[in-house]
């Protein structure tokens, strides 16, 4: 009997624990809460991506996991005058970065995810038309930008329908391509 007196305790701060918790269940729901689990939900959406990161121009890209092994292919894009009566001539220049999909071969080529980086005031100069990009009637899409540059799509970079390109739109249309602020 004695020992029913402690345990009948325990169930009964327990019920009340439980009633107060049930009618008063909105003042432990926080913001803490939600915090964490959109922290555990990234952390799973995140686990089926990599993530490769450019500390020289700050941003990062998730690529789906099947793009492990993927290379990093450095290029440079040219901008050039408008036609003048010697023609057109290289007026800028910059860094293009190719993140290449491991399945690409000189055989069997797939595409690439372009990403070409302006500087500020190159973008400003593109934007005013001081100068073009190619032979497309529009210029290159911008996907983000941070303190120092701006980082965008070449016109056309898919018009060659290599395979996976509808893949490589997926990854670019799922918000994939992130700048670092700071940088």
């Amino acid at each position: 009997m004695k020992k029913c007196i402690p345990i009948s305790i325990c169930i009964a701060l327990l019920l009340t624990a439980l009633i107060y918790a049930y009618a008063n269940k909105g003042v432990f729901h926080s913001e803490k809460t939600d915090a964490l689990n959109n922290e555990i939900e990234t952390v799973f959406s995140e686990a089926e991506w990599i993530r490769y990161e450019n500390q020289e121009y700050g941003f990062y890209l998730y690529l789906p996991i099947s793009w492990i092994g993927y290379s990093v292919i450095r290029g440079e894009w040219e901008g050039f005058s408008h036609n003048t009566s010697s023609g057109y001539a290289i007026v800028e220049t910059g860094p293009q970065i190719n993140v290449r999909h491991p399945l690409w071969s000189e055989e069997n080529p797939r595409q690439d995810i372009p990403i070409m980086v302006f500087t500020l005031t190159q973008w400003d100069a593109l934007l005013d038309e001081k100068f073009h990009i190619g032979a497309a009637p529009i210029g290159p899409k911008e996907l983000g930008r941070n303190n120092k540059y701006v980082f965008a799509l070449p016109a056309r970079y898919n018009f060659a329908f290599l395979p996976g390109f509808e893949e490589v739109e997926e990854i670019l249309e799922n918000d994939a391509f992130k700048p670092i602020k700071n940088q």
